[in-house]
């Protein structure tokens, strides 16, 4: 079997890079444009948190941004922040005095926390010695509570208790009593506490209502409130708490309630991020959470208590004990990258890139051109020969033999001009060339001096 004067296939080459552009410029498209999901450890179970940051995946779900949520549900802080520091979270909520994970980077504060007690004011509980030998009630389902106020009142030397003493409870100690909400009143009336303990967020409703609690227990419904005014001493030996004012006339008008503001000190619940998460990611997750306040406000009135931590510069910034991620100073100071700016390198790398495969392509074009011209002359030139082999050839079999050949090269020579350009002045020659051979054949084939079939 003669082979074709032109393979099949010479410009799979050329097919095979612009495929390979295709590709990569869509893998490049797709990587740019993709959302990016991250993983979120919501904690505790009960708090207002878990609420807020669900209803926050939603809204970024809803509104298809670059970046999406995908919730993972702890029972407490404490788990939460394990999640984050071993990797299986790329964002967690986390309140610092509970457990702080070594790698982690606040993007927000999700709920400042005020400690401070209520009571009765004919109680005769102004400070946090007077509480020696009383019950201090406390929320029953805020046990990351629990080892705040044991601290607090350890420093002014008394003794926290959680089991009830037969009889009076000792001159140095302090009976921690958990209650329901719905039972705080009730406990104030039957004299199973002497005042409720709070570490809550006092602008949010629920403080309202506790201290409402206490207000209905006391005669002349006047309530004390009992912070911890040596904030700066508290802080040097927890530094992970903060400074807290419960300003005066927040829980009334008429009569102010308090009376002052109240110094104390309390923690907080931060939305952190690992260290290792983009700058760039971090800034879209902290722009869009407050960009999403006011409608998250509207299903989730906590939404109203988130705020940013509080810094003078840089440097204070990301050198403090709770330090802030770079990528939500960028969003805080106006600075974040642009499109450009973010992937720069990569915008280098596909040009070079991209440079040098449209140069091979061209390079590879004209090669395989010039391998098409050649086929066509060598064909071409194969004609020519045919045709002076007929002039002398008298055995009938062989000019058959040249005739099919002829033919042959002429098909080959049309499914290239049919397929791809060619240039006229070669195209011409191949053409005088097949009518020349077919001639010489036909003249050769039809002489006085071939055999008869």
């Amino acid at each position: 079997m003669r082979k074709s004067a032109f393979p099949v296939g010479r410009e799979a080459w050329l097919t095979l890079g612009l495929v390979l552009v295709l590709v990569a410029t869509a893998v490049a498209g797709f990587y740019f444009t993709r959302a990016t999901t991250l993983t979120l450890a919501v904690a505790p179970n009960g708090g207002t948190e878990p609420d807020l940051l669900r209803a926050y995946a939603g809204e970024l779900a809803r509104r298809k941004t670059g970046v999406q949520l995908r919730i993972l549900d702890f029972p407490g802080v404490r788990e939460s922040a394990e999640a984050l520091r071993t990797g299986k979270a790329d964002l967690a909520v986390v309140r610092p005095d509970v457990a702080m994970p070594g790698n982690g980077l606040t993007l927000a504060i999700l709920r400042e926390l005020a400690a401070f007690a209520a009571a009765p004011a004919g109680f005769g509980i102004g400070s946090i010695p007077d509480l020696a030998g009383k019950r201090l009630g406390m929320l029953a389902s805020r046990d990351a509570d629990r080892t705040l106020l044991r601290d607090l009142l350890t420093r002014d030397g008394l003794e926290p208790l959680t089991e009830a003493p037969n009889g009076p409870v000792p001159p140095q100690a302090v009976l921690l009593v958990p209650l329901e909400e719905a039972d705080v009143t009730a406990a104030f009336g039957d004299g199973r506490i002497d005042a409720m303990a709070l570490v809550t967020t006092p602008t949010l409703p629920a403080a309202r209502r506790l201290v409402g609690f206490v207000r209905a227990a006391s005669e002349d419904g006047t309530v004390a409130l009992v912070g911890v005014p040596d904030t700066a001493a508290v802080l040097a030996r927890w530094p992970r708490l903060q400074s807290v004012t419960v300003p005066a006339g927040l829980f009334s008008g008429n009569p102010r309630l308090p009376a002052e503001d109240v110094a104390t000190v309390g923690s907080s619940y931060r939305l952190m991020a690992r260290a290792s998460l983009s700058r760039s990611v971090a800034a879209e997750v902290t722009q869009h959470l407050f960009e999403m306040r006011a409608a998250l406000a509207e299903t989730v009135p906590a939404a109203e208590a988130l705020t940013y931590p509080a810094y003078e510069d840089t440097a204070d910034a990301t050198t403090a004990r709770l330090p802030i991620h770079p990528g939500a100073i960028d969003y805080y100071e106006r600075e974040q990258e642009t499109f450009i700016e973010r992937y720069e390198s990569w915008i280098y790398l596909v040009a070079i890139l991209g440079g040098g495969v449209c140069s091979t392509i061209a390079w590879l074009r004209q090669r395989l051109g010039r391998i098409r011209r050649q086929r066509i002359e060598v064909a071409t030139t194969r004609l020519l020969a045919l045709r002076s082999t007929a002039r002398r050839e008298t055995d009938r079999d062989r000019l058959d033999a040249i005739a099919a050949e002829v033919d042959d090269l002429a098909a080959s020579i049309a499914r290239h001009a049919l397929n791809r350009p060619t240039e006229p002045r070669l195209l011409g020659a191949a053409t005088v060339a097949i009518e020349a051979a077919r001639s010489t054949v036909r003249r050769a084939a039809t002489r006085p001096d071939q055999p008869a079939c």
